[in-house]
């Protein structure tokens, strides 16, 4: 009877122990198995994306044609050229050079007296030197067609050669910029050309606006 006893309690302890010894294993079994499982990789296929190849140069020039309206005179003709470098996006400097020829007065015209310039001062020329600013930005003319574009604003010194003097002049001006390639621009602009004048009269500070169309090249 002891002897059934002392298995029955032998028994019960080597049970005790073993389920001791499995739930300390178990944790352990279980990461060796997820680690032994092999990781699936996906299957993804890669697409090749080329950028575009626009051109990098910062060297813009181009030509205009317009009107200009020369103060106490008539409006005529402008034509001229432009050579720009680019700082960087926002940022330009800009030489501009552009002629004319101005005409009567109306003073002239009722009067029918003596003219106020010859025919050689009425040559009007000018060059001057800018600072521009660019904001950026895009034209979607369709879904699938779309243009780089830019409004800008200039601000610069020169000088004007007009009425047989060579005259100080500050250009203020604002202009819209179309890229219809990476290489070719087409522009509309407006421009004021300030500088004091005395061919009528007194010495007075006057508005010579200028307003027209242009092309340019980057290279």
């Amino acid at each position: 009877m002891e002897t059934r006893i002392r298995n029955i309690f032998l028994g019960a302890a080597l049970l005790a122990l073993s389920s001791q010894v499995f739930s300390q294993q178990g944790p352990q079994a279980e990461a060796s198995a997820n680690a032994n499982q092999s990781v699936i990789e996906p299957d993804l296929q890669r697409r090749d994306i080329n950028e575009s190849n626009i051109d990098s140069e910062n060297i813009e020039i181009g030509v205009f044609v317009g009107v200009l309206s020369i103060e106490d005179f008539s409006s005529s003709t402008v034509v001229g050229a432009s050579v720009a470098y680019h700082v960087n996006e926002d940022f330009f400097v800009q030489a501009n050079y552009g002629q004319s020829e101005a005409g009567r007065t109306s003073f002239e015209i009722l009067s029918g007296g003596a003219p106020f310039l010859t025919d050689e001062e009425r040559d009007y020329s000018y060059y001057n030197l800018s600072l521009g600013y660019n904001l950026n930005g895009e034209v979607f003319l369709t879904k699938n067609l779309v243009f780089n574009s830019a409004t800008y604003f200039t601000l610069g010194a020169g000088s004007t050669d007009f009425g047989g003097d060579d005259r100080f002049t500050l250009s203020i001006g604002a202009g819209y910029k179309l890229l219809l390639t990476d290489y070719f621009a087409v522009h509309v602009g407006l421009k004021d050309h300030i500088f004091n004048s005395e061919i009528i009269g007194e010495e007075k500070s006057t508005h010579n606006i200028e307003y027209g169309i242009g092309a340019t090249f980057f290279f």
